[in-house]
């Protein structure tokens, strides 16, 4: 089981308005926030020390990814636009304007040749950002409402909407595999093995569901999410569920058999609503008004 000890080991005070994600680097070296200032932030969290700061966007900014290479950094806000930033120079490089709406979510492919972007505008564009065009090269618009989540494997896109429906996207045969939860989704995840899906939903449950069959293997509740998008993720070795809530706790649940393990109290009443795990270290990072908190637990099981 992981202990955690009782203080936060570190408080990234970012002097980024609301920080609306939080998200670590590939190999858990450096995190990215974003703000409501309309600013994207890079950071060593273990120092507490701001690295650089990249301005592109015209409004809030949602969501951002690094890339596999640690050379770019992706991201997505309210002024319906994809900005692509060059890591070391600051620069905005590229930025991409087809959403008719929002930008809620964006990601990069396992090459870091292609972006992914989940709009509110019930689509999904892929854009390749080798391409001088600024057009995308594939618009995903089975969505009947907001697209909130956004992940990718080697050869799968996987969406989360407000529609209530997960949708798989199997790139090797073509097809679409779609399951209903009945609530909107807040975050879908691949497990690290990549047989399962982790689905967070405003019925204040997470759910895990098996990857090919859509059966529901186990069910986590406890922590507040009706009314937010709210993250959730697996820990690094995919044996513990976390997810954050609207009562400005961290809820921590044992994958197996869906038990409460642990809830980390932020010492607000705001709402949780990114959080981040370590690729390989027992190590979360929290987003919470306009701070983030990084915990360390202090046993690995």
């Amino acid at each position: 089981m992981m202990a955690w000890p009782d203080k936060k080991t570190e408080t990234l005070d970012c002097k980024q308005g609301a920080v609306r994600c939080v998200k670590f680097n590939v190999d858990g070296n450096y995190c990215i926030t974003c703000g409501s200032d309309k600013s994207v932030k890079l950071w060593n969290p273990l120092r507490n020390l701001l690295l650089k700061t990249y301005i592109g966007h015209g409004y809030e900014v949602l969501d951002a990814q690094s890339s596999g290479d640690n050379s770019h950094i992706c991201s997505g806000g309210m002024d319906k636009s994809v900005v692509l930033f060059d890591v070391s120079t600051g620069q905005a490089v590229r930025k991409f304007r087809d959403h008719a709406g929002t930008v809620n979510t964006v990601c990069f492919n396992e090459e870091s040749t292609v972006i992914l972007s989940g709009s509110i505008d019930c689509s999904v564009r892929v854009w390749d950002i080798r391409s001088r065009k600024n057009q995308p090269i594939q618009v995903i618009d089975e969505a009947k409402d907001s697209v909130t989540s956004i992940q990718v494997s080697d050869h799968e896109i996987l969406t989360g909407s407000a529609d209530c429906r997960v949708r798989r996207y199997d790139l090797r045969i073509g097809r679409m595999f779609s399951d209903f939860v009945g609530k909107a989704i807040s975050c879908v995840r691949f497990t690290r093995d990549g047989q399962c899906i982790l689905v967070g939903s405003t019925d204040t449950s997470i759910k895990l569901l098996d990857k090919d069959s859509g059966e529901m293997l186990n069910e986590y509740s406890g922590h507040k999410n009706s009314n937010y998008k709210i993250d959730c993720c697996l820990n690094h070795k995919d044996t513990h569920v976390l997810s954050g809530s609207e009562d400005g706790a961290i809820y921590i649940w044992d994958l197996l058999d869906a038990k409460l393990l642990e809830k980390l109290d932020s010492k607000t009443s705001k709402t949780v609503h990114s959080i981040s795990f370590h690729p390989t270290e027992p190590i979360l990072l929290s987003a919470c008004g306009d701070k983030v908190f990084v915990w360390e637990s202090n046993q690995v099981d």
